[in-house]
């Protein structure tokens, strides 16, 4: 299983490489396990004000996966300039938990984080996060097909630049599901609700990157096979889609391609910019 998911790995790696995708890739160690390593996006993310972030996490094996030298090989090798770090996983020992933009779907431009709250997104620990970083919460409570709270965010929506992909049906409150579709449409959104079915096939757990060639929309064929024709033809509006199989991990691992992608959208240094 392990090499069937590294194939998967280096295959998206390669793809996201062909459509002009800037694409670091982080080395894990072989002990202590770290099985859950191929998603990074739930310990840390990198911000435009040059903002590190890593984040409380609630199984402890996956606490390993918080490795700094990781984070200073990425911004060495990207030539980025880091200005702060914001430490959250000291809220492990109150065990309150924010696993990253797994927990959160963050709208960087508007600076508005979505957080469906589960035992993995806590209220106070995201409150502490749009404090540090100046982000509007739009929180709201979402059950799967089996009636658990949903476990990530990101399995349920996307936002990218001018569209968003909902499961509406997996918001709890009809009310606020409409609050949620309407603070999208008034950032400047265009909302694709896609069905409880579609959000199960990794549906709503896409990632819109910066290729060389303008816009990419990644995700996995399990995802892009779930879209309607005329849904694919709106996400093609707007960037070049790009699917990858992924079945060993989205199997194993209960996670998408955006899982998979810790995007980084930190400054780059001015000795760089000038070479």
């Amino acid at each position: 299983m392990q090499t069937l998911a590294v194939r998967e790995f280096d295959t998206l790696a390669s793809r996201l490489r062909d459509a002009g995708v800037e694409v670091i890739p982080a080395e894990d160690t072989p002990d202590p396990a770290k099985p859950d390593a191929v998603f990074p996006n739930n310990w840390v993310s990198f911000h435009g004000d040059g903002t590190v972030v890593l984040y409380p996490m609630l199984a402890a094996n996956r606490r390993l996966e918080r490795r700094k030298e990781l984070i200073a090989e990425a911004v060495q090798r990207g030539a980025f300039r880091v200005v702060r770090t914001v430490d959250l996983s000291h809220r492990e020992a109150q065990r309150q938990y924010l696993e990253g933009t797994g927990s959160m779907v963050l709208d960087r431009s508007a600076r508005i984080a979505y957080a469906s709250l589960s035992p993995r997104t806590d209220c106070d620990v995201l409150r502490e996060f749009a404090r540090q970083l100046d982000y509007e919460l739009v929180t709201f409570e979402a059950t799967g097909p089996d009636g658990r709270a949903v476990y990530h965010t990101n399995v349920l929506m996307a936002v990218g630049a001018n569209f968003a992909v909902l499961c509406t049906a997996a918001i709890t409150d009809a009310q606020c599901g409409r609050a949620v579709v309407s603070k999208l449409e008034a950032t400047g959104h265009r909302v694709l609700e896609i069905s409880p079915g579609q959000m199960r096939a990794f549906a709503g757990n896409l990632l819109e990157l910066a290729g060389d060639r303008g816009p990419v929309i990644a995700l996995s064929t399990t995802a892009w096979a779930a879209f309607h024709p005329a849904e694919r033809r709106i996400l093609e509006q707007h960037g070049a889609v790009l699917s990858a199989a992924i079945p060993t991990i989205e199997h194993i691992g209960g996670g998408g391609v955006r899982c998979m992608l810790a995007e980084i959208h930190l400054p780059k240094r001015q000795d760089a910019s000038m070479s």
